[in-house]
């Protein structure tokens, strides 16, 4: 693409600089990124801006994708292409944007590791006190925190925000409030009920009078998601574990050891508190009592000792 082309891209260039305040770094990718356009549309013979329509840019991003582009850099591409068809748009140079509703391709779901259910109970069965921790009842706390995020698969943020009245051990299920404040009631597995047991009475030795949370810090206070994330790790550093240990592994541990069992997607997706209407609302109509028959019958820890 040649003069009035290049003095338009040069323009737009100028005024992002000027105008939007962007990075140097940001600045330069546009720049390459309308500069691969260009030389696309020189191999099409497309000579101006405006013969671009939507199935070129579709195209374009195509051969992108093809030529070995993530599709993050994809879509950082058409974001170029569509403020620079704003850019001709406002400038009355072009009468329609054809990047509007062009999509990159998905990024590919890098789903964490998993740890099988033998390794899992070797992790959970293992003693605290190989992660270094000295104090018996920081131990305790350490193995309740593990045992209750595979029995239930918390996120880390509903564990750290887990009030003492959420939990109602005598019926083996906790209150979880997850995100957009949406509160599920799931169950707790017989081991994690033993262990959480143990700590909430060795708890009440450490906990501040007006704490509230059910797993604090040795000071006394709230154990905040960081600390959690350091126990976890060091815990998996002492006892070999051939993956890193943090909490979401936990979580999609017990996902995947249930739906191994069951095959029953839609309740494991309620357990795990996936309420976004637009994706899950087909999950959101089961009874509580079917949830708890599911997890009974599929989960490793509920299994454990029945007699």
């Amino acid at each position: 693409m040649k003069s009035q082309a290049d003095a338009a891209r040069a323009d737009f260039l100028q005024r992002l600089t000027q105008e939007r305040n962007l990075s140097p770094h940001t600045r330069l990718s546009y720049q390459r990124d309308l500069a691969a356009l260009a030389s696309w549309c020189d191999q099409q013979s497309l000579s101006e801006w405006t013969q671009l329509d939507h199935g070129h840019v579709r195209a374009f991003a195509a051969r992108s994708h093809a030529g070995g582009l993530a599709p993050a850099s994809v879509q950082r591409r058409l974001s170029a292409v569509r403020s620079f068809y704003q850019f001709l748009q406002r400038e009355g140079l072009a009468a329609h944007n054809p990047a509007a509703d062009v999509r990159a391709p998905k990024r590919p779901k890098r789903l964490p590791r998993t740890l099988d259910a033998d390794q899992m109970a070797r992790v959970l069965e293992a003693p605290a006190a190989s992660a270094g921790q000295q104090d018996e009842r920081l131990q305790i706390r350490d193995m309740a925190i593990m045992e209750l995020l595979y029995s239930s698969g918390l996120r880390l943020a509903e564990l750290v925000g887990l009030n003492l009245d959420a939990l109602d051990l005598a019926d083996r299920t906790v209150r979880v409030t997850g995100k957009g404040n949406k509160t599920r009631i799931v169950p707790v597995g017989k081991q994690a009920v033993t262990t959480l047991r143990r700590w909430i009475r060795d708890r009440a030795a450490l906990a501040k009078p007006a704490e509230t949370a059910v797993f604090v810090s040795q000071n006394g206070r709230r154990l905040g998601p960081r600390a959690i994330q350091l126990r976890l790790a060091a815990i998996a550093k002492t006892q070999g574990v051939p993956a890193k240990l943090h909490p979401h592994l936990f979580r999609h541990s017990f996902a995947t050891h249930l739906l191994e069992s069951s095959q029953d997607l839609r309740g494991v997706q309620e357990l795990l508190g996936h309420a976004d209407i637009s994706t899950t609302q087909v999950y959101t109509h089961l009874d509580f009592q079917h949830l708890a028959r599911i997890y009974d019958q599929a989960h490793p820890r509920a299994r454990r000792n029945r007699r």
